[in-house]
């Protein structure tokens, strides 16, 4: 059943999660006369700014923590991005045949102009950027968000539709689809993360292909050709499978400059990558991604070469901060996993000093055991997880625990000689010490941009 065919009209609807998020949905709700209890965990002085809002949407308000009744009497709960559908007071919810979602699939039911959904592991909001940008490169009205920056159900009420929706969407959000059909699926990679939520690297593999479950002959999935969990998930799928792969050394012998994608299917596109500014193979791999999902729903050859030609990339993403005294700062702060730092450390042949740390997901470091060792001199751990670190690393290479960023900066300038690469890639979540990585990422460019001013 639709959504769109439900009279919210004097509902009770919960929305879990006061943030960016849960608002939009609370002032899409109260548009359609519901009635909106908004519920968080959080503590009513941690959340005055958000409570302000929902006060002039109209909306109820419980804090602190998720009360049964709450629950109880509910036609409705949506949840936002990151809330466990897992909650035991969801689990009763079900029970009792109360309909539990999350916010792209309320969104998803509304809406009638292709999807262009993108999840992995890494690489996911380059990819959303970067294929809207290639869209609007090429003249077609793009709707880009989902799980970065706008949230989907702000489109929904809009006057004036897209062309196109592209949307970052994580595995979180993929727990709760039920009828979530992207006309385009884009899988770009699957290696370990968040395995503080999901029992196993299987279970979140599953998760991801969800993408898939809703979609049929007539649409398209993405693939990496070169991930061999990607291929797994992706066997039995009714989707028209498109891969992307990095290179293809056989028919193109500088496959550092060039890009060819096969678009339609026994045709070859081929883009020139020499002004291309994002550094990597997987950055490669993220372009070829890129161009399949804009060709699939209409991109054309000129806008996206125009756009391969000028995109610099995003903040916190191997982003260059400085170089003091030959020595080369990066900020990678969204690496939040241990392939995310192995594809960071792939860029450079200089020594690198590799600043490694936070709040663990669940994961083990033992698989940077071999990596390290190619060119890491030295690993300076921060955060909960820096004895972890310790303990799994050091028998291979040298590790130095700080006790800060201000602290982690000077202990890795200190261990640095000219030519070397200072690179913050955490492998680990920030909330143990930041509000998010990209808080992180600015308080590692404050601590190198005073290392370049005490140079000066």
């Amino acid at each position: 059943m639709q959504m769109a065919s439900l009279e919210l009209a004097n509902k009770k609807v919960v929305v879990i999660g006061m943030g960016k998020t849960g608002i939009a949905t609370a002032a899409f709700l109260k548009r359609r006369q519901a009635r909106v209890m908004v519920t968080d965990t959080a503590d009513e002085k941690d959340l005055t700014v958000a409570a302000a809002k929902l006060k002039s949407l109209g909306a109820t308000m419980a804090f602190g923590s998720h009360q049964s009744q709450t629950f109880d009497t509910a036609d409705l709960i949506i949840l936002s991005p990151g809330v466990p559908h897992t909650l035991p007071e969801l689990e009763r919810a079900r029970a009792r045949g109360v309909p539990v979602m999350g916010e792209i699939e309320l969104a998803s039911r509304f809406i009638q102009e292709p999807i262009v959904a993108i999840t992995g592991t890494n690489g996911k909001t380059t990819v959303t950027e970067l294929t809207g940008a290639m869209l609007k490169g090429s003249g077609l009205s793009t709707f880009v968000g989902g799980n970065i920056g706008t949230p989907l159900i702000e489109y929904v009420d809009r006057p004036t539709k897209a062309h196109a929706i592209v949307i970052e969407v994580s595995s979180f959000q993929l727990d709760t689809i039920e009828t979530f059909r992207p006309h385009v699926a884009v899988v770009l990679n699957i290696t370990a993360d968040h395995l503080d939520r999901y029992p196993n690297e299987t279970a979140y593999a599953q998760s991801k292909a969800r993408i898939f479950m809703n979609q049929r002959s007539d649409d398209i999935a993405v693939l990496n050709n070169r991930d061999p969990m990607v291929h797994s998930i992706s066997r039995t799928i009714q989707a028209q499978k498109f891969y992307f792969e990095s290179d293809n050394h056989e028919n193109l012998p500088v496959a550092h400059n060039r890009l060819a994608v096969a678009w339609p299917a026994g045709q070859q596109t081929v883009f020139d990558l020499s002004d291309f500014k994002l550094q990597g193979r997987h950055n490669r791999e993220n372009a070829a991604a890129a161009s399949l999902a804009a060709l699939a729903v209409g991109g054309q050859a000129l806008g996206i070469q125009q756009v391969l030609n000028k995109f610099r990339g995003l903040p916190h993403r191997l982003e260059h901060i400085a170089t003091v005294n030959d020595v080369g700062y990066f900020n990678d702060s969204k690496a939040t996993n241990v392939g995310a730092v192995i594809r960071a450390l792939e860029n450079f042949t200089q020594p690198v000093i590799l600043i490694l740390g936070g709040r663990n997901k669940g994961i083990v470091f033992d698989d940077l055991t071999k990596p390290v060792c190619r060119n890491t001199k030295k690993i300076i751990a921060i955060g909960e997880a820096r004895k972890e670190i310790q303990s799994v690393l050091e028998p291979v290479i040298a590790v130095e625990a700080a006790s800060s960023m201000v602290d982690a900066v000077q202990r890795a300038q200190r261990a640095s000689e000219p030519g070397d690469i200072v690179l913050l890639s955490p492998a680990c979540a920030s909330f143990d010490m930041y509000a998010s990585y990209a808080q992180r990422g600015e308080d590692f460019r404050r601590a190198v941009e005073k290392l370049e001013k005490d140079a000066t």
